[in-house]
């Protein structure tokens, strides 16, 4: 076997396991080894196995099996064989991020939640684990520690990892969360929610009337959470949908003028001289002009002003206006009523 190491000679292992009638598990090692880096990735796990049949006291040849059968595409070996790795060595952060990344493909987002977490504790300046623990939390309704991760995300990476997708997903759910809040029913629509289930000693202490308030208490502080996210993200990055999101933000607070001003942000980063060429880039730019006109209205409800009337009629007639090879679209139908409705509204004051 030493002289298998020096001359990279695989014959040399062969002549070792010869000797030792095929009872050599370092000659076994050394050949699974070339056989990997060969890119034989079958013969590397079924050596590896054979070598940890005779030695299974070996973190390492667990993780090599892991990460050979992960190659050779038996996920169930791979599973087994990083779940030892682990067993054997606990503090093995990558193998289990691997055994997370694991449960992630095979859908067991509880399981794949766990491991991150146990990976989390000796892998931490991984942004690419906290970007899939983020992911895995929300799957499981954590939405706080989803929101946690994203934080570390942004901080590892200087704002420049950000994933709009995923933020308009937390969003939609507080969303859902304050509806269901103010109407004082709130009932989860997640059956599999893990963070409940986790909590279920405690949670079943509960009466009635302290679930309302800590689930308001929930609520409001996934708001805050979400709140410095969005802010850190759009002090330095003015991406169009990452101003409708912070917009969206200011409305769950109930600050309609910050919201409007979001907006308005959010429709001037679409404008340009693209715009009236580009039919998708029109589509959302129409979608976020008629949302600011909504908040517009609803502003001019609440104070009873004509301000922010003559301000949505304004930029309801100029879009129209240098829309018209768009007029066969939806979005430029929508447009008009809501001129027409703003109009009307102006008529009234």
């Amino acid at each position: 076997c030493s002289l298998g190491d020096i001359t990279n000679d695989d014959t040399c292992y062969e002549k070792a396991l010869e000797v030792s009638g095929n009872r050599s598990a370092r000659a076994k090692r050394s050949l699974a080894r070339s056989a990997y880096n060969r890119g034989d990735y079958e013969k590397s796990r079924t050596l590896w196995e054979s070598a940890m049949a005779l030695n299974s006291l070996y973190p390492d040849g667990w993780f090599a099996l892991g990460a050979a059968a992960l190659k050779a595409r038996d996920t169930e070996k791979a599973l087994d064989a990083f779940t030892s790795a682990v067993q054997l060595d606990p503090e093995n952060g990558e193998a289990w991020n691997n055994i997370a990344c694991l449960h992630m493909i095979k859908k067991k987002n509880k399981e794949a939640f766990i491991a991150f977490k146990e990976a989390l504790k000796f892998k931490r300046n991984s942004w690419q684990l906290w970007e899939n623990f983020s992911h895995v939390a929300a799957d499981i309704g954590n939405f706080s520690q989803a929101l946690q991760a994203t934080q570390m995300v942004l901080d590892m990476t200087s704002n420049k990892r950000t994933d709009t997708q995923f933020l308009e997903r937390v969003i939609l759910e507080i969303e859902k969360q304050s509806l269901t809040t103010d109407s004082q029913s709130f009932e989860s629509t997640n059956d599999h929610n893990y963070s409940s289930q986790i909590h279920s000693s405690y949670s079943n202490k509960r009466t009635d009337s302290e679930a309302g308030p800590a689930k308001t208490w929930e609520t409001g502080n996934l708001v805050e959470l979400l709140g410095k996210i969005l802010q850190q993200i759009v002090r330095s990055n003015g991406e169009p949908d990452m101003w409708g999101l912070y917009a969206r933000w200011h409305k769950l607070k109930g600050d309609l003028t910050m919201c409007s001003e979001a907006l308005l942000k959010q429709v001037r980063s679409y404008q340009g001289s693209d715009l009236w060429k580009d039919v998708d880039r029109f589509k959302k730019f129409a979608h976020a002009s008629l949302e600011l006109c909504k908040v517009y209205i609803e502003l001019s409800s609440l104070n009873g002003g004509r301000r922010e009337l003559l301000s949505a009629e304004m930029h309801l007639k100029s879009t129209i206006k240098q829309a018209g090879s768009f007029s066969n679209t939806e979005e430029f139908r929508d447009l008009q009523a809501c001129l027409s409705e703003v109009q009307i509204k102006l008529e009234a004051s």
